[in-house]
């Protein structure tokens, strides 16, 4: 219990310390209501959870402009335009097996199997419902990224130096892809990129939250991709595919209900919950 005598200074005047105190509650009060509001209070670790990089926010290009990159262009990829995110986590790995198994048990681990490589028969609705049982078992508010979000983090971030690839232009240092040693391997073993998040190039291609479209021309800030639509949004290449395929402005698609045979996985985001549509 804090003693409310007051404090003697030299000039001899009384300085209560009724006022501190009041800061002191009150600041205490607001930490409370601010750990509610971001959906934090409440939460329990779990062997599920991912280890978090955090991002900070900015403004960067995304996209390519028409022919960058030569014949590994595509038109969907632009137009290159502003886009401001906002500061969030992201898994430094991709979901593991190990992880996945904690809700999931074998399904959609793919013909290789081993903890410490990434789930890769997922589809975009396995994805949520893996999301959703994380979340009731964290009270936490594990999202996919958007596909900006995606993007900001596999440029670098604010750290980024511009590489064709997430880390390096010499994607052999940072990527399992088709020669590369054309098949899945364990998360982290290759070089990271500038935020510390690993394999954004290769391995498996990424699910984002995001319903596949044309890219808009003007600024735009913590975009969410269209409203609806028939695609889900990958993104990053997977060990069995080109160069081309793995380069950060990169996009592909496909069905929310698609598992296929290989090469589908996905990584987490925290932040403040947003709405996905």
């Amino acid at each position: 219990m804090i003693n409310r005598n007051y404090f003697q200074g030299k000039a001899g005047q009384k300085i209560y310390i009724d006022r501190l105190l009041n800061i002191i509650i009150v600041g205490m009060f607001l930490t409370v209501c601010g750990m509610k509001v971001y959906g934090q209070s409440n939460t329990k670790s779990h062997l599920a959870e991912p280890e978090m990089v955090f991002v900070e926010g900015g403004t960067f290009l995304m996209g390519s402009l028409p022919g960058e990159g030569g014949a590994a262009y595509r038109e969907n990829e632009s137009p290159q335009h502003s886009v401001t995110v906002s500061s969030f986590y992201i898994s430094k790995y991709v979901v593991t097996q190990k992880q996945w198994k904690q809700f999931m048990g074998d399904e959609s681990l793919g013909s290789k199997k081993g903890d410490n490589l990434p789930v890769e028969n997922v589809s975009w609705d396995d994805a949520q419902k893996f999301i959703r049982l994380l979340n009731e078992a964290t009270g936490k508010s594990y999202r996919l990224p958007t596909e900006a979000e995606w993007e900001y983090a596999a440029r670098g971030g604010a750290k980024s130096k511009g590489y064709k690839y997430s880390g390096s232009d010499n994607l052999v240092d940072v990527a399992w892809y088709d020669e590369g040693g054309y098949s899945l391997n364990p998360v982290g073993t290759k070089q990271p990129n500038e935020l510390g998040i690993y394999d954004m190039s290769g391995n498996v291609w990424e699910w984002c939250s995001d319903w596949a479209d044309v890219y808009p021309d003007s600024p735009q800030e913590n975009p969410q991709g269209a409203l609806t639509g028939t695609w889900r949004v990958q993104r990053g290449g997977g060990w069995f595919n080109e160069a081309r395929q793995c380069r950060v402005t990169h996009r592909s698609w496909s069905a929310p209900h698609n598992r296929y045979g290989k090469g589908q996985g996905f990584r987490l985001v925290l932040s403040p919950p947003i709405k996905i549509n």
